[in-house]
C-alpha cells in the first residue's frame, strides 16, 4: 500500500480534474483570438456587480482587468471537501467565436488529460458511446461490490451485477463494457427526460452520496448565476422542467485521467444570452465514476469594446471531491487549492501571452 503522502499526492492530482473545464475553455479564447490588443473599457455593471457581491473580485481586481492583466483568486469554500476558485482575463475574441468554439466541445476540450471524448445527440444514444473504451481500471465487475465497487454506482444497480454479467466468463471485459454503457446512458436519458432511473445515490464506498443534494449545495453557493440570469439555477437544478426561454444545453461524456486511475464522466452544458452584451456558459457535473460529488462551473463572456472585438472572460468554479473529507483532509485541501491557483494562473497567462504574440 502506498504511504500518506503518495495517496495525498494522488489525490492531488485527480482533484484538479474537476477543474478541467475552466482551464479547456480558456483555450478557447486563446485559439479563436485576433491579433488586436485589449482596450480599456468599463465592465457590463451587472457582471460587474456580480463580480463585486458574488465572485469577490475586488476594486483593484476590476481596475486590473480592466488594463488587461490576468487576476485571479480562491473563493469561500461552503462545505467539507469544497473547493472553489474564480479568474478573469480580457481576452481580443468576440462572444460569437468563444460560443462556436464551445459548441464543438471534442475539440475544446481536447488535451494530454483527456484520453477520450464525445458529444450526446439530442436524444442521447449508445452509439453516441461507441467511442468510449472501459477497460479493468475503469470499471471491473469482479470487485464491485455495495460499500467497495471502484465506481460510482447505487446499490441496486450493484446489486444487479452479478445477475447481468458472468465475472467468470472468456467474455467479461466486452459484457462489463457493454453494461456499463448501457447504464450510463440509462442515467443519461433519466436525467435529459426528467423521467424515473437517474442515480440518486453512490453506494460505492462507506458512506453514501447523495449527488443531487451535493449539487444543490453547490449551486446554491453560487448566486452569481442567478444574478446574471434569473431563473438559471432552477433551469440547472430542475433540468429538464424549469427550462429558460433561448437557453442552449448539451451534454456530453468524457474519459480523463490525472493520476493513477481514468475517471468516466457526463457534464451539461447550457449556454444563454442574457443581454446583447453579455453571454453566460454553465458546466454542471451530471455523472462522475470516481472523485467528485458535484462540481459547477461558470464562464462569464462580455463585450469589453463598442465594436465587440474584445471581451472579459470571467471563469469561476466550485466542486465537492471526496478526497477532501475525513482523514487528512485539511492537508489534502491545502495542496489542492494551492495547486488549482497555480494552474488557473497559468492557463490565463497562456492567453495572454498567446493573444499579445504578434501574428
Amino acid at each position: 500500500m502506498a504511504g500518506c503522502g503518495e495517496d495525498t499526492v494522488t489525490e492531488v492530482r485527480r482533484t484538479v480534474a474537476t477543474f478541467a473545464v475552466a482551464a479547456a475553455a480558456a483555450s478557447i479564447a486563446a485559439s479563436v483570438a485576433r491579433a488586436a490588443p485589449p482596450s480599456p473599457s468599463e465592465i457590463d455593471p451587472v457582471v460587474r456587480g456580480a463580480l463585486a457581491r458574488h465572485l469577490k473580485f475586488s476594486a483593484s481586481d476590476l481596475s486590473d482587468l480592466q488594463r488587461g492583466r490576468v487576476v485571479k483568486h480562491g473563493l469561500d469554500a461552503k462545505a467539507p471537501g469544497e473547493v472553489a476558485v474564480a479568474g478573469a482575463a480580457r481576452v481580443a475574441a468576440s462572444k460569437a467565436a468563444f460560443l462556436a468554439a464551445a459548441r464543438d466541445i471534442v475539440r475544446f476540450k481536447s488535451g494530454p488529460a483527456v484520453l477520450q471524448i464525445g458529444r450526446f445527440g439530442s436524444p442521447p444514444a449508445i452509439d453516441d458511446l461507441a467511442a468510449l473504451t472501459v477497460d479493468k481500471e475503469d470499471f471491473d465487475p469482479t470487485t464491485c461490490r455495495v460499500g467497495d465497487c471502484d465506481v460510482r454506482l447505487p446499490a441496486d444497480t450493484i446489486r444487479r451485477l452479478p445477475l447481468e454479467i458472468d465475472p467468470t466468463g472468456p467474455t467479461v471485459r466486452a459484457q462489463a463494457a457493454a453494461w456499463f454503457k448501457r447504464t450510463l446512458l440509462a442515467d443519461v436519458l433519466a436525467y435529459v427526460s426528467g423521467g424515473p432511473g437517474r442515480f440518486t445515490q453512490y453506494d460505492d464506498g462507506d458512506r453514501p452520496i447523495n449527488p443531487i443534494v451535493e449539487f444543490a449545495g453547490v449551486l446554491k453557493a453560487t448566486p452569481a448565476i442567478d444574478a446574471l440570469v434569473p431563473g438559471l439555477s432552477d433551469h440547472l437544478a430542475r433540468f429538464p422542467a424549469a427550462r429558460i426561454a433561448d437557453a442552449e444545453d448539451f451534454l456530453y461524456w468524457s474519459k480523463e485521467t490525472f493520476g493513477s486511475a481514468p475517471f468516466i464522466s457526463v457534464t451539461h452544458v447550457t449556454m444563454v444570452c442574457p443581454s446583447a452584451r453579455t453571454c453566460v456558459m454553465t458546466t454542471k457535473d451530471v455523472y462522475s465514476s470516481r472523485y467528485i460529488d458535484a462540481s459547477l462551473a461558470l464562464a462569464i463572456v462580455t463585450d469589453a469594446a463598442a465594436n465587440g472585438d474584445v471581451i472579459d472572460v470571467v471563469y469561476a468554479n466550485r466542486s465537492r471531491v471526496n478526497a477532501l473529507k475525513g482523514m487528512l483532509s485539511g492537508l489534502r485541501k491545502a495542496l489542492v487549492e494551492r495547486r488549482i491557483r497555480g494552474t488557473m494562473e497559468q492557463s490565463l497567462n497562456a492567453i495572454k501571452s498567446r493573444l499579445e504574440r504578434p501574428r
